[in-house]
């Protein structure tokens, strides 16, 4: 059941982005559009209650997946969370694997980046107030822990900490593009997780990612029973997986604290700012 409004935006302490896949959350929701300085967001917003806690949602690709995504609106849906009062972001998403070691259906909370996009609109700061953030640490310490110990308690098969190359797309990785980046010693490979995040950095509020591995990506091509990545199969794997991710999140969802206390998320721009 929905309920569509356009003028009263209900808040949201919690968002959720939907990645490939998961184009849908809670049932039992509020709905409504919101345009933000930066266009419209990739579909009507969901807000939803779960455990008394309310939870904000958006498929980053759209409903229909029409958003491909190197044109995803990324400003206006990190925006919008954030004129809703959203203070954390969960952001599953699909990824192919550098490694062997990290199989499809696997789960990967990543703690680092390595950007490879182009011609995205990655910052809300493009003057006349110069602003340079931190992004060492990307990823939120508080929730990647959570998410972990929700991971380990469920039984899942995960991995604590990966580095994810984000590609421009839509279309996907050479062998050659693919084998480098794996000899960097990276592990996962997306398409949508730069500007995600750095974009809720700037906006000071908590990400984290749960990536979900669907396939081996092709420059793992040398080892046995490895096939070149399709879309197809991407789909597939996430689809065999949807529920064990919705469960991971909305545990993850009740176990967050009301308030944050042990991540710097919420400062991310003290002292960023450049005044001369």
């Amino acid at each position: 059941m929905s309920t569509v409004g356009a003028i009263v935006s209900p808040r949201a302490k919690l968002g959720v982005f939907g990645g490939s896949g998961f184009y849908d959350f809670l049932k039992e929701r509020k709905q409504f559009r919101m345009k933000t300085p930066y266009g419209y967001p990739s579909a009507p917003i969901n807000v939803s209650k779960t455990g008394g806690r309310s939870v904000a949602f958006i498929p980053r690709h759209g409903k229909h997946h029409e958003f491909p995504p190197h044109a995803v609106p990324y400003r206006a849906n990190a925006y919008a969370f954030k004129k809703l009062g959203v203070e954390r972001i969960l952001a599953p998403s699909a990824v192919g694997s550098l490694r062997a070691k990290m199989e499809p259906g696997d789960f990967v909370f990543s703690d680092q980046f390595v950007n490879f996009t182009s011609g995205r609109r990655d910052t809300f700061y493009d003057g006349p107030e110069t602003t340079h953030i931190s992004t060492a640490d990307p990823y939120c310490p508080e929730l990647r822990k959570i998410g972990i110990e929700v991971a380990e308690k469920m039984g899942l098969r995960f991995h604590q900490r990966g580095t994810v190359v984000v590609i421009q797309g839509p279309r996907f990785s050479t062998r050659a593009e693919s084998k480098f980046f794996g000899s960097q010693g990276w592990d996962i490979i997306n398409m949508t997780q730069y500007p995600e995040v750095v974009l809720a950095r700037e906006l000071e509020i908590c990400y984290a990612n749960v990536s979900l591995v669907t396939d081996y990506d092709v420059g793992l091509e040398d080892n046995p029973g490895v096939k070149p990545v399709s879309h197809e199969e991407v789909i597939k794997v996430f689809n065999r997986s949807l529920e064990l991710l919705r469960s991971l999140i909305l545990e993850i969802v009740r176990l967050v604290p009301e308030k944050r206390s042990s991540c710097s998320c919420g400062e991310a721009l003290k002292g960023a700012r450049l005044k001369v």
